[in-house]
């Protein structure tokens, strides 16, 4: 297997995505193609829009709902966007809810229910949520959709679908196929795409109007016909198509005229396709959501289709629109429409194919998350994290595969566990707690996998705060690797114990318990982002007890082993205590700047945790520099960051002294009540918004009256022009170090 390719540089840079808060403009796709007519339809679903807060816009496959949908949405453009949720890719009724989380970004490391998370994130919200494809989880999407709108007064839901969700207050329209000029004009459109200069005229022109016709005006069965152009005239087409009627239209009786008019089009196309087209087509139907170049030749090649011979055959089929090619951050992906894959799936199964082709499937994204755990230690993690994020459909297929198959349980645990930094240094906490519980509720035959699965569950569930199913599950892997000799799951059952103990304040058990990992991680030659952050968090519990030399120390050989193997992630919490320990020498200068690239590095991994604590630090820094006002600004922008990680400062006494600090300090400048208004600012901006403010401030006036520029700020609404001498703010004790406990969040990212 191939290194991931390299994402466009724009996904990684850390201004274009707001960490747990969605930016306002939404995720709507741009259109890539003409639209054509449906203008009352447009005028009749913007009127409903303005009257219902939940419109459904339903009809059969492929006659065009999701692209009216999402150009609805574009024209409406509330105050903090339209978003699209695809439920075509999902196939378990649990994660709807992740589902729309993740279309929203929003952001939550909290054991708290996907459910509760977007009822907290929307209800001060006005926003267009556009669900598409929901006709096979309609339960799970009906309940979610109607407790949003009762909970959410700013939220709009527009729902594209085969059927209604028939939840209460929902305003159904049914889209009927085009009429026949507008659908002449797709066709002609679409024909002259694959064939320049395409105009039809005289005999031409009436086989076309016929064609549309007999398609009963479908734009998915319009489309699919006018990629045939290439090889046949438009009245070649009509021949064809008049025999191919005859041919499947009875042979199901049961089925609508239009959904028989529908598998007609496609099976029509299906059939024009040469065996090899149809091989490919059928078993590309494993794939879930888009996937790349490189998978479809592993997973589809072989017995009758050659791998050298997948790229010719895969450009036939996006000849005939059966394939769509799109862009993505990791370069150019594919993508079958549902009801194609879903024509492609029921032949591989007719040809008993389908168990094998899962395998592949399988055994492909097993390898990538292989692969992609071991270059997160490496200058690649940043392209790991996009890459992953594009393939989270085709992981999810192959996850849902192996828990479901008793003889695939133990690859299931394996996959599940191996994605630890998708779940934890991606920002998945709870999708990850979803899968992780699932694996380990099984008996599989492998214990090594399980014992994988553990130790991962027992750490998404601490960073999570749920202290007493991560004690559970870090306990029976410690105890099951000791009885089976593994000294890996070992020593990370105890890495994870001594995180445990250092969250809940227990600094000498959590020095005992790191030293030992750390010791045996030697031994066996383990070296990653775990390992290194196990070090980190020894430095955090040795300055908590007031080593704040030796904290140091372990901090700046982290820093030479990150700098060495192009480690990022695990180097923002190195800076982190390190500018804590440049403070408290009276460095402020490289206090500010090693903590300020430590909050970059966080919020380029969309680091949570990492980013809310090193925005604590900053506070703290600003009062020390003079600017109270600011100091309780920065203060609001952490308890709203706090609200998404968990409990505040996790009900620590040590890592709640730099907090308690400079809100001392503050209100003793500003008085409480003004003090309470500079904290209501900061919590009012977006989370992104919050942290970008935070890393380019710095005290005083910019010099010389210029604009402010990358680190730097204006002084904030309603400071006075000229800044106030610094305050003589001494350092805290060093039992209370702002340094960032990595057991909740050393690889935790948002």
């Amino acid at each position: 297997m191939r290194r991931p390719q390299r994402p466009d540089d724009r996904r990684n840079d850390a201004t274009t995505r707001s960490p747990g808060c969605p930016p306002v403009s939404g995720n709507l796709p741009a259109e890539l193609t003409a639209f054509f007519g449906r203008h009352s339809e447009q005028a009749a679903l913007a009127s409903a829009l303005a009257t219902a807060r939940l419109v459904t816009v339903t009809g059969v496959g492929g006659v065009g709902k999701s692209r009216l949908a999402v150009r609805a949405a574009a024209a409406i453009a509330p105050r903090d966007g339209a978003w699209l949720v695809e439920l075509a890719p999902v196939r378990d009724p649990d994660l709807v809810e992740h589902a729309v989380a993740s279309a929203l970004d929003l952001t939550d490391h909290t054991s708290r229910a996907p459910r509760q998370v977007l009822l907290d994130r929307l209800g001060g919200r006005e926003l267009l949520l556009v669900v598409d494809g929901f006709e096979h989880l309609v339960d799970a999407t009906a309940s979610l959709v109607h407790e949003l709108l009762r909970r959410c007064p700013g939220l709009r839901v527009l729902a594209a679908g085969r059927r209604p969700l028939g939840t209460a207050g929902e305003r159904v329209l049914p889209l009927a196929p085009m009429p026949e000029a507008d659908a002449a004009a797709l066709f002609t459109d679409r024909a002259a795409a694959c064939l320049p200069g395409f105009a039809p005229s005289g005999h031409d022109r009436a086989a076309v109007l016929e064609l549309c016709r007999r398609l009963d005006g479908i734009p998915l069965a319009l489309e699919l016909a006018a990629g045939r152009l290439r090889a046949l005239s438009p009245g070649q087409l009509l021949a064809r198509l008049d025999d191919r009627f005859r041919l499947l239209s009875g042979a199901r009786r049961d089925v609508l005229p239009r959904h028989q008019t529908l598998r007609t089009a496609i099976g029509w196309s299906h059939e024009l396709c040469s065996p090899r087209e149809r091989l490919l087509w059928a078993r590309l139907s494993v794939f879930s959501g888009p996937f790349d170049l490189e998978a479809v030749e592993y997973v589809c090649s072989g017995d009758g289709l050659h791998a050298d011979d997948v790229l010719d055959v895969l450009e036939e089929l996006l000849a005939q629109s059966v394939v769509a090619r799109e862009e993505s951050p990791t370069g150019v992906r594919y993508r079958m429409l549902d009801t194609v894959r879903a024509y492609g799936a029921e032949w591989l199964e007719g040809a008993g194919d389908a168990a094998r082709m899962r395998r592949r499937h399988r055994d492909w994204y097993m390898g990538l998350a292989t692969w992609c755990e071991l270059d997160w230690f490496s200058p690649r993690q940043a392209e790991v994290a996009t890459l992953v994020e594009c393939e989270l459909p085709n992981l999810r297929a192959a996850l849902e595969f192996c828990l479901t198959d008793p003889d695939e349980t133990h690859l299931g645990q394996y996959l599940a566990g191996t994605l630890w930094f998708c779940w934890v240094g991606c920002g998945r906490l709870a999708e990850g707690r979803h899968w992780l519980d699932r694996a380990v509720e099984l008996d599989g035959a492998h214990g090594d996998a399980r014992l994988k699965a553990l130790y991962v569950l027992g750490y998404v569930a601490i960073l999570q705060g749920d202290t007493v199913p991560a004690l559970c599950a870090l306990q029976e892997c410690q105890d099951e690797a000791e009885r089976t000799g593994s000294a890996v799951a070992a020593a990370y059952a105890v890495h994870r114990l001594g995180c445990l103990a250092l969250v809940t304040d227990d600094m000498p058990r959590a020095e005992r318990l790191l030293r030992t990992a750390l010791d045996e991680y030697r031994r066996i030659g383990e070296l990653n982002s775990n390992v290194l952050m196990g070090q980190v968090e020894l430095a955090m519990a040795l300055a908590f007890q007031g080593s704040l030399g030796a904290a140091v120390e372990l901090c700046e050989d982290v820093r030479r082993v990150c700098e060495d193997h192009g480690e990022r992630w695990t180097l923002a919490y190195a800076l982190y205590v390190l500018g804590y320990a440049a403070w408290t020498r009276g460095e402020r200068a490289l206090a500010r700047d090693l903590v300020v690239r430590c909050l970059d590095l966080d919020h380029t991994f969309h680091d949570l945790l990492g980013a809310v604590l090193a925005v604590e630090l900053l506070a703290l820094f600003t009062v020390a520099e003079g600017d109270a006002a600011e100091a309780a600004v920065l203060q609001g922008v952490a308890a709203r960051l706090w609200a998404s990680v968990g409990l505040p400062l996790f009900g620590s006494e040590y890592f709640g002294g730099p907090h308690a600090l400079c809100e001392a300090q503050a209100r003793e400048r500003l008085g409480d009540e003004r003090y309470e208004s500079q904290v209501r600012v900061g919590a009012e901006l977006a989370p992104g918004a919050g942290v970008a403010r935070a890393l380019r401030h710095r005290h005083g006036r910019v010099p010389g009256g210029r604009r402010p520029g990358r680190g730097e700020a204006s002084a904030p609404a309603g400071a006075p022009e000229t800044a106030e001498a610094p305050e003589t703010a001494g350092a805290p004790e060093t039992r209370e170090p702002a340094v960032s406990p990595t057991t909740r969040g050393g690889e935790t990212a948002g």
